[in-house]
């Protein structure tokens, strides 16, 4: 609701509630659901989500109930593609299912890594369904991404580390996370990075 209040640019939201796998529990998709409904009260101009079966294929039962609440925005299937047991044959189900985009690093740690799988993909498409690059991409690599991958589109963080406002730290605890102190060091977009990659872009596109 603030974030549509204060940018101008459309504003998916993706629905996950919470870390790990992509196979979800009942109670897990009346979360979802109630999650969709709250983000198109609040004005989302798009919807993001991804849900799989145990054996690594597109939850289509799922996928198609959260679709029906979804609409009519348009809705892309997020990186639970890099799970699928077969990308080829889940491309068309996502397809089928009336998907728009799917961000997708080739089924592999990095959009760099995956790019012959995500070109392959873009070519499969034909136009039917986005095929969106995302993962591990900077200003460094993504010309080569764009221009190997022929997408139109891509998916990136674009951020950097802030240091925290905090006088007072206590050296002795962290919240939860894995590495020391992370509550002192805060992720941000970085206006500079966003401009320098749109002007990459610009240019190839």
């Amino acid at each position: 609701q603030v974030v549509k209040q204060c940018v101008r640019v459309p504003v998916f939201v993706m629905i996950r509630p919470r870390g790990g796998d992509f196979l979800y529990s009942d109670r897990e998709v009346e979360v979802m659901k109630a999650d969709i409904r709250l983000a198109k009260l609040h004005g989302a101009d798009g919807l993001v989500f991804g849900a799989l079966t145990e054996d690594g294929r597109i939850d289509t039962e799922l996928c198609t109930a959260l679709l029906a609440v979804c609409r009519p925005l348009p809705v892309t299937f997020h990186r639970a593609f890099d799970m699928v047991h077969d990308p080829l044959v889940a491309l068309e189900t996502l397809i089928s299912l009336g998907f728009e985009r799917v961000l997708t690093s080739g089924c592999d740690s990095s959009a760099l890594e995956g790019l012959s799988l995500i070109k392959r993909l873009a070519e499969q498409a034909k136009g039917r369904i986005v095929v969106m690059p995302g993962g591990g991409i900077t200003e460094r690599n993504l010309q080569r991404i764009l221009e190997g991958s022929t997408a139109s589109e891509f998916h990136c963080s674009a951020r950097s580390a802030r240091d925290s406002g905090m006088k007072f730290r206590n050296p002795n605890v962290a919240m939860g996370a894995s590495f020391s102190a992370p509550e002192y060091s805060i992720k941000v977009a970085d206006v500079a990075k966003v401009r320098t990659l749109n002007a990459i872009a610009k240019n190839i596109l």
